[in-house]
């Protein structure tokens, strides 16, 4: 494929090339590839009707479904940027995602998870004077919205001046700043990303590729989306993720690749509803520790399955191993950086490159990565290094053979006592006892060791143990100065704190960690 492609081509070529194969399957749509082209290019005619262009801002705020796919390609056939909102923004931080993108249009939901986020735009509205136009998906707005047509004509000359290295979506991430960094990336890296993971997946055009992951985030965009839409193969997708609906849309539409993180699939596979027998996959891909890596492979049946690290500043994929790699060494995790990516890791101090086997900060540079933060030069360039490679803020290693491994999290990494602890490590271990659905570490406060692992653990539906039986097990099987001075079960962790694509957040974490446990901040 040539990197001087654009959203439009690989559109236009399932279109002509599949026409009557299904291309998106979600509630209460299926379309075929001839369909999502033309819905596609419809939105891009409302867009254009209302004076949207190239390099202007749409703001998208929905769950998962046809709506979103159709905004989001009909926006990148004009040039227009998507910035898609986090589903679990409150208003202020709607108002923020907005106000950065100086968006011009938003695009959403009436209501959405019981949250009603027309009242939630309406509240801010006023504080938004480059927001013209609130569209609202299921109310009349939406339907004037799609009535008004600019002309084919019109739309084939705003297509004819978009560019692969125009910016085709604004993703936002959570950092240490106090508000969300809005990562500028182009149709170049989106799609080269998502093209060079699926020959590493080994996704056919057959394939029907089941995505847990919010569209609002790369792992849902570029990393299922895109995938389908680079190789032909069907989308399909839940509104969100809840472990026995995603199980039964396995079944329903025979899915043959799936994907997630730890969380997603230690959820499925603990579901009082999941059999094997069940499902149909093949492959997909998991950003998980070698205890649920190997689950997903012999207790889901997943043989292909590959492992996968990245971040949304890259894309986000930076190596993914190969499906016709031995599977045990995709369950080992660690993978070769995809052609074309330097990848090094160094001191985090004096970003100096360490030897291999070395553990330091992953640092990046090539293709995939961002054009910067939006409308932020100077946290833009606090992140890149002097000579130009990106700083990742993730502990990893390179072994002698360029497999790269993420360690954990840099601002994670629990100092007990003089030694350094990654949070992952434990929760690996914790991971492979059989009563155990997920796992959770984090650092608190210790008088005598500054700082010392406390764990917090939701258990498998039906199972039976304490507290004390897993540290007694847990015991003997790690070092002493990695081993949890606390450990709660919890009935989950939703209620604690969980981003909208299953991850726990550390953060709130520790806080509830601090309060539960009666502790000093």
């Amino acid at each position: 494929m040539s990197w001087t492609t654009r959203l439009a081509d690989l559109l236009d070529a399932n279109a002509s090339a599949r026409p009557d194969a299904e291309a998106l399957v979600a509630e209460g749509a299926r379309l075929t590839h001839a369909q999502l082209r033309d819905e596609a290019r419809g939105v891009a005619r409302s867009l254009l009707a209302l004076g949207i262009g190239r390099g202007d801002f749409v703001g998208l705020l929905m769950g998962n479904d046809a709506n979103w796919v159709a905004s989001f390609y009909g926006a990148a056939l004009i040039g227009a940027v998507t910035v898609p909102i986090n589903t679990r923004f409150k208003p202020p931080e709607i108002a923020f995602a907005l106000a950065r993108a100086r968006c011009k249009s938003v695009l959403l939901a009436g209501r959405f998870l019981g949250i009603d986020f027309a009242g939630a735009v309406a509240e801010v509205r006023d504080g938004l004077p480059d927001l013209l136009h609130v569209v609202v998906a299921g109310e009349p707005s939406w339907d004037e919205f799609r009535a008004r047509q600019a002309s084919e004509a019109a739309l084939e000359a705003a297509m004819a001046t978009v560019t692969a290295e125009d910016i085709l979506l604004v993703q936002y991430t959570s950092g240490t700043t106090a508000h969300p960094k809005g990562v500028l990336l182009t149709h170049h890296n989106m799609l080269r990303n998502a093209t060079a993971c699926a020959g590493k997946l080994g996704v056919r055009p057959e394939d029907r590729y089941l995505n847990c992951r919010p569209f609002f985030h790369v792992a849902g965009s570029t990393l299922s989306l895109l995938v389908c839409l680079a190789t032909g193969a069907t989308m399909v997708t839940p509104p969100t993720f809840e472990a026995g609906a995603a199980l039964d849309l396995l079944e329903r539409e025979r899915c043959t690749l799936t994907s997630g993180n730890d969380a997603i699939f230690q959820l499925m596979l603990s579901h009082p509803a999941f059999d094997r027998a069940r499902l149909h996959l093949r492959g997909g891909w998991a950003a998980a520790g070698p205890e649920t890596m190997r689950r997903i492979v012999e207790e889901m049946g997943v043989p292909d399955l590959c492992w996968a690290y990245g971040l949304s500043e890259a894309s986000p994929n930076v190596a993914l191993s190969d499906h016709r790699e031995p599977v045990a060494d995709r369950i080992a995790g660690g993978a070769v950086p995809h052609a074309g990516l330097q990848v090094r890791i160094a001191d985090p101090a004096s970003n100096a490159p360490l030897p291999p086997g070395a553990s330091g900060e992953i640092q990046l540079r090539g293709w995939s990565i961002m054009r910067g933060y939006l409308n932020d030069p100077e946290t833009t360039a606090k992140t890149f290094t002097p000579d130009g490679f990106l700083r990742t803020g993730d502990l990893g290693t390179l072994d002698p053979a360029g497999r790269l491994r993420m360690v954990g999290r840099i601002k994670d990494v629990i100092r007990v006592g003089g030694e350094n602890v990654a949070p992952a490590e434990v929760e690996e271990v914790l991971s492979a006892h059989p009563a155990i659905a997920l796992a959770q570490v984090v650092g608190v406060p210790d008088a005598r060791l500054g700082e010392v692992c406390a764990a917090f653990v939701q258990l498998r539906e039906g199972a039976a143990v304490t507290e004390a039986e897993l540290l007694a097990w847990l015991k003997p099987r790690i070092a002493n100065f990695r081993l949890p001075r606390h450990l709660r079960i919890v009935p989950g962790f939703d209620a604690i704190g969980m981003t909208a694509s299953g991850k726990v957040q550390k953060v709130k974490l520790r806080a509830h960690a601090l309060e539960s446990l009666g502790l000093p901040g």
